[in-house]
């Protein structure tokens, strides 16, 4: 790990450690909370999981290292007379632990806390993460009339034990444009503003979270953390990085989350969709969540070693989207810190070790297993094709045995003085075939051979060979989508010495880790079992995982901030007792997500004003706590679709092929040494939402900062703020595009009133109307850029001919430039580029 990475994981155990240290004697040391996370980062290495590294025989991480480790006297009753104390706080080097080299050593805090740990028993005990959640009644609470559901009380617990009071509900139109953004991924409309705030209803809000939670926009939205997850791209990557086709995956899962699918069955049709019985096309496709990653296609790759990394990508994205484990160490040796040996990694690998896969490539990208989607008319007409060719095989096989006689076939004969002409040996094997089976060469080189003698059947052959390259040209333009498929003779498995694909060890059998639950019994050890094991109520991980990333998504970070990491690296939950709560909430409703999150955007918690007071600030500065509302900038990807439908130019239509939108030139040439060409759309497929756009792995949009690299799984995207950004929120095409569409949308839509058309525009992106000194300052700006336009003509022109949405020329040159240049502003203010 790096020194970043654990000064990142660092922090919130700081936290923690700070409070903790100042309640010494004054109330318990919890293990999980107050020890683990120490041994975790100054013993485990040595002393925890990873058998061939443990020293002196000594282990830290399990409830029988501990209670040994005091047996032996190493811990002891007393903290006076404790040798871990001692060593911990020694000046000699030699005897110092952890060793000075590490730069681990303990501060007083954390000392303290040991010391206080050893005085009251030096007890152990399982990782928080690995217990099965308990569900806890919500704690009574000092406001209860600032609850709206069980959330807030476990969130008002807290504040009042910290002495603090939740913030006030955020204004109407900032909340709308909020969960709007949340659950669809853009800004609410003008109509649907003015709707809710002439709306007083108790209910209202409810009512306009049930509406976007209905919106076919809703799964375009959720979509793309999942996209992220599952590593989708349009290419497979490394150097060819050549075209895929897996969009029908993409479209599977816009659809499966806008029809509600409950997340067990959203599970079990990701992973074994092909294993269920009777599964239909759908849940087939459902399986490209396991095909979507990279594909060694290079010259010299070996097929075998490429199928080996294929499957080794599997067994980390299943355990980081629905273990919250980082795996990828096990391939190698036993884990440094978590309960997951190497031996336990390849009985994981063993689940996917059996697919039809064979690890080569193949045309286009799409290597196999594969299956096809065809259109209802590529239906209709591979069947006539298929009955023409029917029909003309039924000619020839009659033509040729009504003809037999004159090919000459094998005989004895006596020589004469005149040879009898031979038919060639390729013609007669080609003969000897059925038709349908012989080669475009083989009938080719029979029409040859006859063309001169008999016209008639050269005529059914050339026809026959005419149809069935017909027919290989539109099965060729069938979509394929790569699938999961078993082989009916499972692969055998072994433990790989240090991951190397050919140095295998000793065979294992799939299983799952002894630190979790164990598989259910009488059932076949295979990916469909593996599956529903993940989602059985008493599995420890899924459901804590699962809503831990929803609650990322609606408030910028899960209640455990790592939320990739459950392990003993990984933050504590800054509310482990509402995190409990949730999952288990989420399992006794079915695994409803929809559900989940509407509790989560309906809660107090959730509707709080993000406005920071000077108390919160000093002592809450992360917001850890939750006593003010969420606010943090938007993705790049949803900063583009707010651009666009604030604009008017958001294309609506959903699903298909991804589109490829504007680029700047040579990327894509400069990336692969000339060898792709990015060839840009145009008209309406230039405007559909992110999610659609074309991704090439090894050079993915340039819009997209900060955006997932899709080469392996990601669950916890990097949020930065720097100039860069700003560089391209102001120059690049698609948002200066999108100034000079919502300039001209403005402009028709409120008149030529300066004032009425900035309150539209500032409407249009922000969601709220300017204030009296918002108006002024920016009605002043439109007036001084009107004239720096009416004295460079030229440069209205040029602004005005960025993009290719064309534009109304009834329009003012003039007008439309200023306006396009002060859109372009009120695009980039921070208000309009934050979610708050």
């Amino acid at each position: 790990m790096s020194e970043f990475a654990r000064s990142r994981r660092l922090l919130p155990i700081a936290c923690l450690l700070a409070a903790s240290a100042h309640a010494v004697c004054a109330a318990d040391v919890d293990f999980s909370r107050d020890i683990r996370p120490i041994l975790s980062d100054a013993c485990f290495a040595c002393h925890g999981p990873d058998e061939k590294a443990r020293e002196a025989e000594l282990r830290f991480d399990v409830q029988d290292g501990i209670s040994k480790a005091r047996e032996d006297g190493l811990l002891g009753n007393d903290p006076t007379d404790s040798e871990l104390i001692r060593r911990v706080t020694s000046d000699d080097p030699d005897e110092r632990m952890p060793p000075p080299k590490s730069n681990l050593s303990l501060t007083p805090q954390q000392i303290d806390l040991l010391k206080q740990w050893i005085a009251e028993g030096a007890d152990g005990g399982a990782h928080w993460a690995y217990v099965t959640p308990v569900r806890q009644a919500p704690l009574a609470v000092s406001q209860p009339r600032r609850t709206c559901n069980a959330i807030d009380r476990f969130i008002l617990a807290r504040l009042d034990a910290e002495g603090l009071s939740p913030s006030p509900e955020a204004e109407r139109t900032r909340l709308l444009r909020r969960v709007t953004l949340d659950l669809t991924g853009v800004p609410p409309t003008i109509a649907e503003i003015d709707a809710f705030i002439a709306d007083d209803s108790p209910d209202a809000y409810e009512r306009v979270v049930d509406r976007l939670l209905a919106s076919a926009r809703y799964g375009e939205r959720m979509a793309w953390e999942w996209m992220d997850a599952a590593r989708y791209a349009d290419t497979s990557g490394f150097q060819g990085d050549p075209e895929r086709t897996m969009w029908p995956w993409r479209d599977w899962l816009i659809g499966a989350l806008n029809a509600g699918m409950k997340f067990d069955q959203f599970t079990v049709e990701q992973l074994a969709g092909d294993l269920l019985p009777d599964a239909t096309i759908d849940q087939r496709i459902a399986t490209g969540f396991c095909r979507n990653n990279m594909h060694n296609g290079e010259g010299g790759r070996i097929p075998e070693e490429t199928r080996v990394e294929n499957v080794f990508d599997r067994v980390e994205t299943l355990a980081t989207v629905w273990l919250g484990a980082t795996l990828t160490c096990a391939r190698c040796h036993d884990h440094k810190y978590d309960p997951f040996t190497q031996q336990e990694y390849y009985q994981l690998y063993a689940f996917f070790n059996s697919t039809t896969e064979e690890g080569g490539n193949f045309r286009g990208g799409r290597i196999p297993p594969t299956m096809q989607l065809p259109t209802d008319d590529e239906t209709a007409e591979l069947a006539k094709l298929d009955d023409s060719m029917q029909e003309q095989t039924t000619k020839l096989v009659e033509w040729e045995q009504a003809h037999g006689e004159n090919l000459l076939q094998p005989a004895e004969a006596e020589q004469t003085e005149v040879p009898t002409p031979v038919t060639p040996d390729n013609i007669r094997e080609a003969l000897g075939k059925p038709v349908n089976e012989r080669s475009n060469e083989q009938l080719q080189a029979i029409i040859d051979h006859y063309k001169a003698s008999q016209a008639e059947f050269v005529q059914q052959l050339t026809s026959f060979k005419e149809t069935r390259d017909r027919r290989n040209q539109v099965n060729d333009r069938i979509v394929q989508v790569m699938v999961m498929d078993t082989r009916d003779e499972p692969r055998d498995t072994f433990v790989l010495d240090r991951g190397t694909y050919n140095k295998p060890g000793k065979q294992v059998a799939a299983a799952v880790p002894a630190s979790l639950p164990s598989l259910p019994e009488n059932q076949p050890t295979n990916r469909l079992t593996l599956a529903q094991w993940l989602v059985d109520p008493q599995h420890p991980l899924t459901a804590r995982v699962t809503v831990n990333r929803e609650w990322q998504r609606f408030f910028g970070k899960g209640l455990v901030g790592t939320v990739e990491d459950f392990g003993s690296q990984g933050d504590l939950p800054t509310h482990p007792v509402l995190l409990d709560w949730l999952a288990t909430e989420l399992i006794r409703t079915d695994w409803d997500i929809k559900r989940l999150q509407r509790l989560i955007v309906t809660s107090a918690t959730y509707r709080q004003s993000s406005r920071v007071s000077p108390e919160l600030a000093e002592r809450d500065p992360g917001n850890q706590l939750l006593a003010r509302g969420p606010r943090y900038r938007m993705p790049s990807w949803m900063l583009r679709d707010q651009a666009l439908a604030i604009s008017g130019l958001l294309n609506d239509s959903q699903g298909g092929p991804s589109v490829k939108s504007y680029q700047p030139a040579g990327l894509w040439a400069e990336a692969t040494f000339g060898k792709k060409t990015y060839e840009q759309d145009h008209g309406a497929a230039l405007y559909r939402r992110s999610l659609y756009i074309y991704w090439r792995r090894i050079v993915g949009p340039p819009l997209f900062f900060d955006a997932a690299k899709r080469q392996t799984c990601e669950v916890n995207a990097v949020r930065t703020n720097t100039p860069l950004h700003a560089l391209t929120t102001m120059n690049d095409i698609t948002f200066v595009e999108a100034a000079r569409a919502m300039a001209q949308r403005v402009l028709l839509e409120a008149g030529e009133a300066d004032e009425l058309a900035v309150t539209l525009a500032f409407r249009l992106a922000t969601s709220r109307p300017p204030t009296d000194e918002e108006l002024t300052v920016l009605t002043t700006r439109l007036q001084t850029l009107r004239e720096q336009y009416v004295s460079n003509p030229d440069s209205s022109n040029e602004l005005l001919a960025v993009g290719e949405s064309p534009r109304d020329e009834s329009l003012n040159i003039t007008d439309h430039a200023a306006m396009t240049s002060l859109c372009l502003l009120i695009l980039n203010l921070d208000e309009t580029l934050t979610k708050e």
